[in-house]
């Protein structure tokens, strides 16, 4: 792997005519002119010190991935580590933090478990996905809780609205361990109103990710069934204001193996967002948003024989106003107030159900001397729990004539304890500790891009401390850790010999300061290779992964003791095509994982062997 790792960057550094063949996903796609999720409006990339990642859904289709982990998979900055194949359990490990140091939101919601504070990617039907934004680096100041490694932004699908006429989309595929997907959308205008409907199933037979003779625990097949359903309305009046109402709404079931025997190996589950939103100007320099939502994580635990074992539901309220005021040509200041209330349902008697946050936040976008760039963000949030906390941010950026850009930028971030760590009831054997004070973090990063007619590449460094971690001793949870986090990403992008090349390059040193070690399930490093051509109506491509070794820990249902595993690094090829019949039909393929390599992000469970997928398509 080390190897690996040595001769891309001996490559990319000293070879002239190789250096024109790395490129990174980012860049692998038109990555639109301006992101949202950095700034909470609509700014133009090559003005932020923001490291982000745009997947659009053209990427989606072009990379040909069935479930939202595989999107993620190589992403920049970004490690993730599943417990099987479809809809098992996913971690996402952003620069290197903790999985619940991520906030995700859905068309501007906050989605995922209040209690385990945690997101089910693996549940989320990608069909239903329109877009994606991955914010990496501190974004508390803008968004609260949670955003200590970053923010992901799923946008949902909105469909064609340019014309009069209603535009269908309809796919059907299947593949290995027996598994089919389905999905249509229509959408379309009338007059000053637009739609959206899609629908979308998933039915995998999947694979056992356990061997049968695992100690302890049921090692069951893996069948997933996932049934979406995605709707979008909105109206533009007169004045220009617009008035949009949206809903995603996924159900299904989940065969696991991460139970001891005697206890639930099957959930039923139900994630849900509807939202509701209305921008408008109130003067020629004000532009205001208001958005209303609500979503839910609900999962039923059940026995092998089908009897509910037990309930876990959690419910989000969020309410965002939000204002962007042009302040003149060279400057835009963005003010707004959020109101979040997480509520839980369960058959386990938390100590409290609720609690609260508000805050309220601002962020100044400039433009100063020639082509330098300046974000400055604030936010302060009072926490039911724990009280109050001010976050910042401060971002910096200069763009050359020469097109070379460099950037720094420094900011601080929180992690609110969730419920099971504040109020798990104490008649399980562990307790909740209602004292607990939010994790927080303080980053620093610097970097440098160029953006040539040959190449596009940037190089980032940052640093970061986080203290006061939750750990548990003595059956309870304390802020008794810390951890420290240095890491470099690269990316490079071009076209040469009538190939599209891409490169992503992350090195990390993700160190647990109490014990001196790497933080669990944490590779070191990570490179992403992606590779496509166009032949005439032939669209071809290549995604190769190698990740290095990470550590992780067996815990022993038998013995109820612990030792630490290392999980050995690993190379994985993909291999797609697709042909465009005529304007209206597509065929394509994908043969994923052709080394049929054998390896684990996470222990003891497996990852898919080598396996396929075909599939066509209608676009109207």
């Amino acid at each position: 792997m080390q190897k690996i790792i040595i001769s891309s960057l001996l490559l990319t550094q000293f070879s002239p005519s190789l250096q024109a063949q790395v490129i990174t996903d980012e860049q692998a796609v038109t990555l639109p002119e301006t992101v949202v999720t950095a700034t909470r409006s609509d700014t133009p990339k090559d003005e932020l010190a923001t490291a982000t990642t745009v997947y659009t859904r053209k990427d989606i289709e072009r990379l040909q991935v069935r479930t939202l982990p595989d999107l993620l998979k190589g992403s920049l900055g970004l490690d993730i580590a599943q417990t099987g194949g479809y809809g098992q359990p996913t971690s996402s490990f952003l620069r290197g933090t903790n999985s619940d140091h991520v906030l995700v939101l859905m068309d501007g919601i906050k989605i995922g478990s209040a209690t385990a504070g945690t997101t089910p990617y693996e549940l989320i039907p990608i069909d239903q996905i329109e877009r994606v934004e991955i914010v990496r680096g501190p974004q508390s100041s803008l968004y609260g809780s949670e955003a200590i490694g970053g923010v992901i932004q799923i946008f949902t699908r909105k469909g064609k609205h340019d014309d009069n006429k209603p535009h269908v989309t309809l796919n059907a595929g299947g593949g290995s361990y027996n598994t089919a997907q389905t999905n249509g959308t229509v959408s379309g205008q009338l007059d000053n109103n637009w739609y959206n409907l899609g629908v979308s199933e998933l039915n995998t037979q999947g694979f056992r990710p356990l061997p049968s003779n695992t100690s302890g625990i049921v090692s069951n097949q893996g069948d997933y069934q996932n049934t979406g359903i995605n709707a979008r309305v909105g109206h533009r009046f007169s004045n220009q204001g617009e008035l949009e109402a949206f809903f995603m709404h996924s159900q299904g079931t989940n065969n696991f193996s991460s139970t001891y025997a005697g206890s639930p190996d099957n959930s039923a589950f139900v994630n849900q967002v509807v939202g509701l939103t209305g921008n408008t100007d109130l003067s020629d320099n004000w532009h205001s948003t208001l958005t209303l939502g609500q979503s839910m994580d609900n999962q039923d635990y059940l026995l092998s024989n089908g009897s509910l074992n037990s309930t876990i539901n959690t419910t989000r309220w969020n309410a965002s106003w939000l204002n962007k005021i042009r302040i003149n040509e060279d400057h835009q200041l963005t003010a707004g107030a959020d109101y979040r209330l997480d509520q839980v349902d369960s058959d386990t008697v938390y100590q409290k159900n609720s609690r609260y946050d508000a805050g309220i936040f601002t962020e100044l976008h400039s433009h100063i001397l020639d082509n330098h760039f300046i974000n400055a963000s604030i936010r302060g949030d009072k926490n039911e729990a724990f009280g109050d906390y001010v976050t910042g941010n401060l971002g910096w950026r200069y763009n050359s004539t020469f097109g070379i850009s460099p950037f720094a930028s420094f900011g601080n971030a929180f992690k609110a304890p969730n419920f099971n760590d504040l109020y798990w009831p104490s008649a399980y054997g562990y307790s909740g500790n209602p004292n607990l004070k939010p994790e927080e973090s303080r980053s620093f990063e610097a970097g440098i891009a160029g953006n040539q007619t040959w190449m596009q590449w940037e190089l980032r460094a940052y640093h970061t401390n986080i203290d006061q971690l939750i750990a548990y001793s003595s059956s309870q949870p304390y802020n008794i850790n810390k951890a420290q986090i240095e890491g470099i990403e690269a990316q490079a992008s071009t076209d040469w010999l009538g190939f599209h090349h891409s490169l992503n390059l992350n090195l990390l040193d993700p160190i647990n300061q109490s014990t001196g070690q790497r933080l669990q399930r944490r590779t070191d490093k990570i490179l992403s290779y992606d590779l496509s051509r166009t032949l005439g109506v032939v669209d071809l491509g290549a995604k190769i992964i190698a990740q290095g070794s990470r550590p992780d820990i067996y815990y022993n249902p038998t013995t109820y003791t612990q030792s630490p595993v290392d999980l050995h690094g690993f190379v994985t090829v993909d291999l797609r095509a697709a042909w465009h019949v005529n304007k209206n039909w597509m065929l394509s393929a994908k043969l994923n994982n052709l080394l049929n390599e054998i390896y684990q992000t996470a222990y003891p469970y497996n990852t898919p062997d080598r396996n396929f997928f075909v599939s066509i398509h209608y676009n109207n």
